[in-house]
């Protein structure tokens, strides 16, 4: 067996402020098309300590599986805008109706347990709760950051919706963990 030298994690091909996508293009950092990965990055970065925060709760070990599918179709959608040839985005993994439906059922099921939402609430709670709010305003930054790219080019729409209905999953998330762990919501209170 061979000791063949192995890739070095660091390229230095961002050192002047460029970056290549999925598709080999070379674009600025601080392209639009970056910041909507990077924001999908930095969301999926955070359901991982979503996920970490659940394992001394028995209670809430079922919304460990649905945040692992969710993580691993972010990767898909930081793929997706991360790719302009045409070519290269067929080959990759869609976004489709499927797991778009599969977030609404879970939306749906959480929403069934809660009571009804009269007032506006502060994203607060049991910590889970609030790693959940914070992980939901991601989710919309990220969504806003897709927006730029969806508007021009309609192949990354699945994406998108897939946002929108993620920041709704997550606002529910942090409502259920807070009724599972026998905390009230914090409602705002007008001054």
């Amino acid at each position: 067996m061979t000791n063949a030298p192995k890739a070095k994690i660091y390229t230095r091909t961002g050192d002047k402020g460029t970056t290549r996508l999925v598709d080999g293009s070379c674009v600025e950092k601080f392209n639009p098309r970056v910041e909507a990965y990077g924001t999908v990055d930095e969301l999926n970065s955070y359901l991982g300590v979503v996920r970490s925060s659940l394992t001394n709760l028995a209670a809430l070990k079922e919304l460990d599986a649905p945040l692992e599918k969710i993580q691993n179709e972010l990767f898909n959608i930081g793929s997706l805008l991360a790719t302009e040839k045409d070519e290269v985005f067929k080959m990759l993994p869609p976004i489709t109706e499927e797991q778009i439906r599969f977030i609404e059922i879970q939306i749906d099921e959480m929403s069934a347990q809660l009571p009804e939402l009269r007032n506006f609430i502060l994203p607060a709670g049991h910590p889970v709760a609030a790693h959940f709010h914070v992980a939901r305003t991601f989710c919309r930054r990220g969504e806003r950051r897709s927006a730029e790219i969806a508007v021009k080019d309609d192949r990354y729409l699945p994406a998108l919706q897939y946002l929108n209905r993620l920041s709704d999953y997550l606002f529910v998330a942090a409502r259920w963990v807070n009724l599972k762990t026998q905390h009230q919501d914090v409602l705002w209170k007008k001054t």
